[in-house]
């Protein structure tokens, strides 16, 4: 008998609110469920007996990349999909991820992850979400392996060629777990703080751990220590001679925004955009910059840009709207600065057409 074409691998505990969400979406795309459980006591491992899970029990030893490999050891698949509890699958095409993985020649795909923010998952909308490209499916027994304990990633093993390109699938993953509800459930803020500061002892010379550290305070708006430190993650991508990875600039720039202080950005700004050209939210930062300066009429070929590289972006994590909605009402900041009333109020209402709710008022003083 020929092995199962498509394996799916989780990690899960105490998920009984959320998995079977999960399951439900991608139950028919494989052959076998494979999920470690870490100590459910909620129900969660009836659920994913439900739908025909070999449920594997292990102890929570602090790491998530131990878990995940956990289960990639039992898994009988050629192929492996992960994903976590909080995720939902859906296929731009039925049937379009089994026939790629059939007929592929490469080792992993990528898939589109939408994550989404705000209060609550009934309230989910992909105007509150940000976008990026993941490798969700690879390739079994060829030596992939998850590294870190928190964020764990996906390490590609030396003995597997990255001479051919990893294509995007036209599959998306909906992750819910990091809107408020979600979060504050988890607790997820006080676990992940409480790993990364025991896995940055573990790894001092590691500037991903100072990256996610910085992450967390900026949720927690801790703005300036959330500043400190994504500059210290900055200067160690440097040290080991690679360009700091483009989520770092991002992460930069969400921080000065956020105090107010982009005046402050130049010329950073324009060194991230020479290393990520196509990068859509830096060049709406280089516009809120400019505008912040004066400078409109450049701002608004910034922004104008920005609306040309559009939100359809998965290369990088991108947050949607800075190429629609967030160009369009900064357009309409910069016209409004220039004394143009009426362009500025066909920016502002172009801007809430796209997402009415952000845009109420904007959009209440148009009509």
């Amino acid at each position: 008998m020929s092995p199962p074409l498509l394996s799916l691998c989780m990690i899960v505990k105490d998920e009984a609110d959320q998995i079977e969400a999960c399951l439900s979406s991608v139950h028919m795309v494989v052959d076998e469920i494979i999920v470690v459980d870490t100590g459910s006591t909620d129900g969660t491992q009836d659920i994913c007996r439900k739908y025909g899970a070999k449920v594997l029990e292990i102890p929570w030893e602090n790491s998530f990349a131990k878990a995940r490999n956990a289960g990639l050891q039992v898994a009988k698949g050629e192929w492996i999909l992960w994903l976590d509890a909080d995720e939902i699958v859906q296929e731009e095409k039925p049937g379009v991820l089994r026939q790629a993985v059939s007929a592929s020649k490469g080792d992993a795909f990528f898939m589109k992850m939408i994550h989404y923010t705000g209060l609550q998952k009934e309230q989910a909308s992909r105007h509150c979400a940000y976008r990026s490209g993941q490798i969700r499916l690879f390739r079994n027994k060829k030596g992939f392996r998850f590294v870190r304990d928190i964020h764990e990633v996906l390490q590609w093993p030396t003995t597997v060629s990255r001479d051919i390109a990893v294509p995007l699938l036209p599959v998306h993953i909906h992750h819910l777990g990091y809107m408020d509800d979600a979060v504050q459930r988890k607790q997820k803020a006080l676990r992940n703080l409480r790993l990364l500061r025991h896995e940055r002892k573990q790894s001092k010379q590691d500037p991903w751990c100072d990256y996610h550290l910085a992450n967390e305070f900026f949720r927690a708006k801790q703005l300036e220590h959330a500043f400190t430190l994504v500059n210290q993650a900055m200067k160690g991508f440097l040290t080991t001679k690679q360009p700091p990875p483009s989520i770092c600039y991002k992460l930069k720039f969400d921080i000065l925004f956020q105090h107010g202080s982009m005046r402050g950005a130049w010329p950073g700004i324009a060194r991230a955009i020479q290393i990520y050209p196509n990068y859509v939210d830096l060049h709406f930062y280089k516009g809120v910059f400019l505008m912040e300066h004066g400078l409109y009429a450049e701002a608004i070929k910034a922004f104008e840009y920005c609306l040309e590289i559009g939100d359809n972006q998965w290369e990088h994590f991108s947050e949607q709207g800075m190429g629609s909605f967030y160009a369009f009402h900064f357009l309409g900041r910069c016209m409004e600065r220039m004394g143009k009333t009426h362009e500025s109020l066909v920016y502002d209402y172009t801007a809430s057409s796209i997402h009415a709710s952000y845009f109420e008022q904007k959009r209440e003083v148009v009509l």
